[in-house]
């Protein structure tokens, strides 16, 4: 099993595709005809992205939503989250941090961004795993 993809519903195909191109990295791999309009598909690496048209209005907190079922925000990593929002300037909708998480791992920082969408995007530094991680039962919750 390895992942697929997230879907991600846009009001503007065009301006997501191109927040997603601009500032992280995607380019379309392809863009298929579905009724009157298209769905278009964006890879970075083995990290894809299928974008769908939409309606309705986003709603989504700091850190996205809580509720079951809702995904509650995507997630990229950078080598700086400073030069990332310098670049990105007024187009960069923080919505909360950028934090410092040195309490927990030297280094290791993120900020949460808006999408035009209003999908909340995680954007961190510094992050790494640890290095033998063991997990019982218990935490499996089995």
């Amino acid at each position: 099993m390895r992942w697929a993809h997230v879907g991600l519903n846009c009001r503007d195909q065009c301006v997501t595709e191109e927040f997603y191109s601009r500032w992280f990295g995607f380019r379309r791999s392809r863009a298929v005809p579905v009724g009157d309009g298209e769905i278009l598909f964006l890879r970075n690496g083995d990290a894809h992205l299928e974008l769908f048209p939409a309606t309705g209005a986003p709603a989504a907190p700091a850190d996205g939503p809580a509720q079951p079922g809702a995904v509650r925000h995507i997630a990229f990593r950078t080598d700086s989250i400073d030069a990332l929002l310098a670049a990105m300037g007024d187009a960069a909708d923080v919505t909360l941090g950028p934090l410092d998480f040195d309490e927990v791992l030297d280094g290791w920082r993120t900020v949460w961004l808006r999408d035009p969408d209003g999908v909340v995007v995680e954007v961190s530094q510094g992050y790494r795993d640890e290095d033998a991680i063991e997990i019982t039962e218990r935490e499996l919750h089995v």
